[in-house]
């Protein structure tokens, strides 16, 4: 009785599991296949075609946003690992120290808060900065733009890179960055020889995360954006009120696609150096 009821709560799970990745993924596979549908109508099938990715290298606006869309998630990536690094550590090797409740508090905070709410609060501080640097220098500083969707898409990628850094080094061992300083190591070296190389998986987890919460952030990217900046969700949502055109579908899967071989690669270099440092721990505890 006992073994039919395990069976039972196997299959059921696989099959919960199984309709869960379908209904995930079922919508990406569909939008793949009509970006080679010959009919304009997007959800009408008339037969296999290119012409749609071909008419995709002359959207101008469509390839503008896209290249507007990579490169704030580059840089939004690359700020928010560096600020959420600092975060981190101040959360994890510092347990007590003045303001630290409120310093935790408002890098969680965005987690929280609806994109509405922060969105629309950046808006306002950076008019009221902008309006006092017109009265000041005649100038108003930041104007909308590409720099003003970074300062967003940064708050929140700061947040999510924070978690992800602060869970992994609450896991290491502190007796291994003591050892290092016992043998002589400065802290700088201690961090680039030591903490650096046990962090990297995490580094580059939260490097994946924010660069893609920043490539598709629409919220945000439509209360900072400016004349002349309009990221690619941005194009996509203005298009998709009058309907939409199939050279979206071409679009989006060539990022569906750029995405999963970039996370392909990235679990594989994951596992790899989990491999290889699994395989020098059971080295170093041979006699």
């Amino acid at each position: 009785m006992k073994g039919t009821s395990a069976a039972f709560n196997r299959r059921f799970a696989i099959g919960w599991l199984i309709a869960g990745f379908v209904f995930l993924y079922l919508p990406i596979v569909g939008l793949i296949v009509y970006s080679f549908n010959d009919s304009p109508v997007p959800n009408v099938w008339r037969g296999f075609t290119l012409k749609w990715y071909a008419a995709l290298a002359e959207d101008r606006e469509l390839i503008t946003g896209l290249w507007l869309s990579l490169k704030i998630a580059f840089f939004t990536a690359c700020g928010s690992v560096l600020l959420g690094t600092l975060a981190a550590f101040a959360l994890v090797k510092y347990r007590r120290f003045s303001g630290r409740t409120i310093f935790s508090g408002m890098v969680n905070a965005p987690l929280v808060m609806p994109e509405v709410v922060v969105g629309l609060s950046l808006l306002l501080m950076l008019v009221s900065i902008q309006r006092a640097t017109q009265e000041a220098f005649g100038w108003g500083f930041p104007e909308r733009g590409m720099l003003t969707i970074w300062l967003g898409h940064l708050l929140l990628g700061m947040a999510y890179a924070t978690v992800v850094i602060q869970a992994r080094l609450s896991e290491l061992n502190p007796q291994l960055e003591e050892a290092a300083m016992d043998l002589g190591a400065r802290p700088q070296q201690v961090f680039l020889l030591v903490t650096l190389p046990m962090i990297a998986q995490s580094l580059l987890s939260a490097w994946l995360l924010t660069f893609t919460l920043s490539l598709d952030d629409v919220v945000l990217s439509a209360f900072l954006s400016g004349p002349g900046a309009t990221t690619m969700p941005l194009v996509i949502f203005s298009r998709a009120r009058l309907g939409l055109n199939p050279s979206v579908n071409a679009i989006a899967t060539v990022v569906v696609v750029v995405v999963a071989v970039g996370v392909v690669v990235a679990s594989y270099l994951i596992a790899r150096a989990e491999r290889r440092r699994m395989l020098e721990m059971s080295q170093a505890g041979r006699p």
